[in-house]
């Protein structure tokens, strides 16, 4: 009967570990919540307006998660909630103009909607002062590069598009542990974007998309280290750089609704999430050119099958996993051996949590039919049915 659950029902289902638990209530405190496996799951002190929680109200999959929220902001802190979307986009354009002034701003542009907002932004801040370097480091998906090309080439944009492809490959060759892939991809980023800072010019700052998720799965303070993200950590000190990340205290859901309060058009609004190291950590194992362009046929599948059906945009995320093993099976009369496609696709509202997504089974038949009739070298096709946590969405 707390405020904290006003107008809730008094049972639901709520996301949350139980490693661990109080085993006593503290003093000053009562008990306001419970489960079957946790002695004390909700605790308040009424008076002086603390409350304590072991689940995760902020979670899309806890069922009354908003509300409880909404519960303690307005009745329990009185806030007023008038803030929006478009005061952040009007106190981001302000900051950036003020941080910036006359200087020349260099923006890490992968055509994602983290980075793609952080160009609109900027653009709308700085305009021309702004160039837009899209690294094409041959770990992307099918004709990426090409699309992501001619998606800005209308916008008032100094656009600069790098075939790095070659250099990131061999810096690759032979590496297997995901962690090593993510810093030598992050590694060779930091090394192409000091060169084409100097064939610019003089740059001052170096813009990123990082977003609040980026930050924590790759550790701050004492949190541990889930995956690191090339673009969280700053920058090294022998380059000479300020760093500028409109988007770092923004989730994706949030980054979405300044994609649309800045007129940005669907195709890029809706894009899913892509990792920074691309393909590289979807192709488990060593990276190279015959793998990758095994699971980009592959995932090109994916994707036109979400699109066709419908479920691209009610999915967080769909895409294909090259696994480092292969399998018997047979074609016609004869044994084969070939690849194994992993599937991922899972519903999601801001990535810190994550459960595979339902799909009807009839589509994921006619998605692995495809793929095993249509990509050479792939016999059979598995459905990654893992929630997150304690797995994650990206296998690597």
């Amino acid at each position: 009967t707390c405020p904290l659950f006003q107008g809730i029902p008094s049972e639901g289902i709520s996301w949350m570990s139980h490693g661990d638990y109080m085993a006593q209530v503290p003093s000053g405190f009562s008990l306001t919540a419970h489960t079957k496996m946790c002695p004390n799951a909700a605790i308040a002190d009424v008076q002086r307006g603390f409350y304590g929680v072991q689940y995760h109200p902020e979670v899309n999959h806890t069922e009354y998660g908003m509300e409880m929220i909404r519960n303690f902001l307005y009745s329990v802190c009185h806030a007023n909630g008038d803030w929006t979307m478009h005061d952040f986009c009007q106190s981001a354009i302000a900051a950036i103009r003020k941080k910036v002034g006359s200087g020349k701003v260099l923006l890490a542009l992968s055509g994602g909607v983290d980075s793609s907002v952080a160009a609109a932004l900027l653009a709308e801040a700085v305009g021309n002062q702004l160039t837009c370097v899209f690294v094409d480091h041959g770990l992307l998906r099918l004709h990426e590069g090409d699309e992501v090309e001619a998606a800005f080439s209308k916008w008032n944009l100094h656009f600069r598009r790098v075939n790095a492809e070659t250099r990131f490959l061999g810096k690759l060759a032979g590496v297997e542990e995901p962690e090593q892939k993510r810093k030598i991809v992050g590694e060779e980023f930091i090394r192409v974007f000091e060169e084409e800072a100097k064939k610019i010019g003089a740059v001052d700052f170096l813009a990123q998309g990082t977003i609040y998720p980026d930050v924590i799965e790759s550790g701050t303070g004492e949190a541990a280290t889930i995956k690191s993200h090339h673009n969280v950590g700053g920058l090294p000190d022998h380059m000479k750089l300020s760093l500028i990340e409109p988007l770092r205290e923004l989730f994706k859901d949030e980054v979405r609704q300044v994609a649309k309060e800045l007129g940005l058009p669907d195709t890029i609004v809706w894009r899913q999430p892509f990792p920074g190291p691309g393909l590289a950590i979807r192709v488990l194992g060593e990276v190279t050119r015959e793998r990758l362009d095994i699971l980009r046929a592959a995932d090109s599948i994916v994707q036109e099958e979400l699109r066709n059906s419908g479920w691209y945009r009610k999915v967080w995320q769909g895409f294909a996993v090259l696994l480092p093993l292969r399998t018997v099976g047979v074609m016609g009369d004869g044994r084969t051996y070939e690849h194994v496609i992993a599937l991922r696709i899972v519903d999601s509202v801001d990535a810190m949590t994550a459960d595979w997504s339902r799909l009807p089974t009839d589509l994921i038949a006619k998605i692995s039919g495809r793929i095993i009739n249509e990509v050479n070298g792939v016999n059979r096709v598995v459905y990654d049915v893992s929630s997150k946590p304690p797995s994650t969405i990206e296998w690597e």
